[in-house]
C-alpha cells in the first residue's frame, strides 16, 4: 500500500464510521438535519434565500431500501446510489441539504465600468486545504455581486473545472474575498460542517468518483456538486473524525515521503547496479579469460582482410578502409597509428584491459550509415513503413504507430535494417540503442544510425557498451546546442574488444545478472 492508498483508506474508514467510535450520547444526524432544515426555512421566510424547488429528504423504508422524497411528492428509490452501510446514528443526505451554494463572477474584460475594483480568487489560487494569494487579480464587482460572489471565513470553496476540479479548501481569513465563476462556494447552514465534508470531497476526487459524467472536459458542475450523496455523522462525531484525520495525516505524509525516497533509492540502486555490472563486463572482470580464445588482435586482422575484400569487389569504397591500429607502447602509453601518423591517445583510454583484448573504434568493426531524411514533398519510389527515434528504446521497439514515406530503389539497401543490425539514436536520448531482432526488414529515418558488423560479432556486447556509456554520461557531442551523437562521433567511439568467444560469455553473464537485479 502506497501513501495515497493509505490516505484514501483512512478517509474511507472515516466516512463509513470506522475511524472513531460512536458515542450513544451524541445527538443523531437525523436531529442535525432537522435543525438544518429549520434554519433553511427561517432564511426563506426572511427572504434571505430562495426556496429550493428540488429540496428533498432521504430516508430508509420499512423494506430497508433507501428513498428520496421531493417537495412535489415524488419518491425515488436510490439503493443503487448508496455505496455502503453506515452506523444507525448517521444519515444519508445531499451536499445541497447542508450548504447554500453559489459560484463566483465570470471574468471578462468588458466589465470594467460597473462596480468597484475588488481582489478575487480563481482556481489557480485554490489548492487542497490551502490558498496561494501572491498572484491575486482584480476586477470590478457591484455591491450585489460582492454579496453573492464572495467568500467569508468558514466557507468551503471548491474548484469547478480544469485538472484540479474538486480541489477544495476552507476560507480561513478574517476578511472576505470575491470569487471567479469557476469557484464554487459552499456556505454551511450550521457552522462546523466544512472539515468533514472537505475530507469527503478529497476522498471522492482521489478515488476518481467526482467527475461529471458524459462531458468532454472533466469538471464538477454545480448540479453534480450539490447532488453528491454524503454519509453524515452526528455533529460531535464529525468533529472527532476531523480531529483524528488531522492527527493521522502527518504520519501518512511522512510515510509517503519515506516511500518515495525508498522508491527513488530502489530505482537508483538498480541503475548503479547495472552500471557496475557493465563496467566490470567491459573491463574484462566479469568472466574469466580463456587462453584458447583467438585474441582480439587476430579478429581485427580478419576484419581488415574482409574490408579489403569488399573494396576489391566494389562493395566498399577504399576511403572507408583506414589502415589504423591502437597499441600500447613500451612506455605503457596508448598510441593510435593512422597510416604513417602515430598519435598519443593515452588520455582517451579510460581503463586497462586484459592482454588478449584490444582497443578499437566502432567504425572499424561496423559499417554504418543513417536512414533517410523525412521529406513530405517526396513522392518518388515505394511507400514503405519506417521507424524513428520515437520507436526505438533500450532493448525494445514500439511499433504500433509506424509512419510511411517513399523510398527509391537506390535508397532501400542503405536505409534498411535487417535482423541483427544494431540501431542507435542520433539525438534525443543520445545513444539509445537496440538490436533489430525481427525477421522482416524495416526502413529507417535519418536520426537513426545503422551498425552492421563486417564479420560476425556478438552484437549485444556492443549494445551493452553503448548502454554503459549512456549511463555514465559519456555519449554526446560537445559544443552544440542540442546534444547528439553524430556519425563521426559514433565512428570514433572507442570500445574495448574481447575475443569473439568471450564476447558471448560476457553477454550471457550480463543477461543473468540483469535478470537478478530486476
Amino acid at each position: 500500500m502506497d501513501g495515497k492508498q493509505l490516505r484514501n483508506s483512512i478517509l474511507q474508514w472515516a466516512i463509513q464510521g470506522k475511524l472513531v467510535p460512536q458515542d450513544p450520547n451524541d445527538e443523531p444526524a437525523s436531529v442535525l438535519l432537522e435543525r438544518i432544515r429549520e434554519e433553511k426555512a427561517r432564511l426563506v421566510k426572511e427572504k434571505k434565500i430562495k426556496r429550493d424547488k428540488n429540496e428533498s429528504i432521504i430516508y430508509r423504508g420499512e423494506d430497508n431500501s433507501y428513498y428520496e422524497k421531493f417537495t412535489d411528492g415524488q419518491i425515488v428509490c436510490i439503493d443503487e446510489e448508496v455505496p455502503f452501510e453506515i452506523p444507525s446514528t448517521w444519515e444519508w443526505c445531499r451536499i445541497s441539504h447542508l450548504f447554500l451554494h453559489t459560484s463566483g463572477k465570470q471574468q471578462s474584460s468588458n466589465n470594467k465600468g460597473n462596480g468597484t475594483p475588488q481582489k478575487f480568487i480563481t482556481t489557480s489560487n485554490l489548492y487542497w486545504g490551502r490558498f496561494e494569494l501572491d498572484n491575486v487579480k482584480v476586477m470590478n464587482f457591484t455591491e450585489e455581486e460582492i454579496r453573492n460572489c464572495s467568500a467569508t471565513k468558514g466557507d468551503l470553496l471548491v474548484c469547478e473545472g480544469g485538472a484540479g476540479y474538486g480541489r477544495s479548501a476552507i476560507w480561513d481569513k478574517e476578511y472576505d474575498i470575491c470569487l471567479q465563476n469557476h469557484v464554487h462556494r459552499l456556505r454551511p447552514l450550521i457552522d462546523g460542517l466544512c472539515e468533514y465534508v472537505f475530507y469527503f470531497i478529497y476522498l471522492l476526487k482521489e478515488s476518481n468518483q467526482l467527475a461529471s459524467v458524459g462531458t468532454a472536459m472533466p469538471g464538477l458542475s454545480a448540479n453534480r456538486l450539490k447532488g453528491l450523496l454524503l454519509p453524515l455523522p452526528p455533529y460531535q462525531e464529525q468533529r472527532r473524525i476531523a480531529s483524528k484525520v488531522k492527527e493521522i495525516i502527518p504520519y501518512v505524509e511522512r510515510f509517503s515521503e519515506t516511500e518515495d525516497s525508498l522508491s527513488r533509492l530502489n530505482s537508483e540502486i538498480r541503475v548503479y547496479l547495472k552500471k557496475s555490472i557493465l563496467q566490470e563486463a567491459i573491463q574484462g572482470k566479469l568472466v574469466a579469460q580463456d587462453a584458447s580464445d583467438e585474441p582480439a588482435s587476430a579478429l581485427l586482422q580478419r576484419i581488415k582482410e574482409e574490408k579489403l575484400r569488399l573494396v576489391k569487389e566494389g562493395k566498399l569504397k577504399k576511403k572507408d578502409v583506414i589502415d589504423s591500429a591502437i597499441f600500447r607502447g613500451d612506455d605503457n602509453k596508448y598510441y593510435e597509428q593512422i597510416g604513417k601518423s602515430v598519435i598519443d591517445i593515452t588520455s582517451d583510454i579510460p581503463f586497462d584491459i586484459p592482454s588478449n583484448w584490444a582497443w578499437t573504434r566502432i567504425g572499424y568493426l561496423f559499417a554504418h550509415n543513417n536512414g533517410k531524411q523525412l521529406n513530405k514533398g517526396n513522392s518518388v519510389g515505394t511507400l514503405m513503413e519506417y521507424i524513428t527515434t520515437s520507436n526505438l528504446y533500450w532493448n525494445g521497439f514500439k511499433l504500433d504507430n509506424l509512419k510511411r514515406m517513399h523510398f527509391e530503389e537506390s535508397e532501400i539497401e542503405r536505409c534498411q535494417a535487417i535482423k541483427g543490425d544494431l540501431l542507435v539514436c542520433e539525438g534525443g536520448d543520445v545513444g539509445r540503442s537496440c538490436i533489430w531482432t525481427y525477421e522482416n526488414p524495416i526502413m529507417l529515418q535519418n536520426h537513426i544510425h545503422k551498425l552492421r558488423a563486417y564479420l560476425p560479432l556478438c552484437t549485444k556486447y556492443f549494445y551493452f557498451i553503448l548502454y554503459y556509456y549512456n549511463l555514465s554520461g559519456k555519449i554526446g557531442s560537445k559544443g552544440i546546442g542540442i546534444q547528439g551523437f553524430s556519425s563521426k562521433a559514433l565512428h570514433n567511439t572507442l570500445v574495448p574488444l574481447p575475443p569473439i568467444e568471450e564476447q558471448s560469455r560476457i553477454v550471457e553473464r550480463v543477461d543473468q545478472l540483469f535478470q537478478l537485479s530486476d
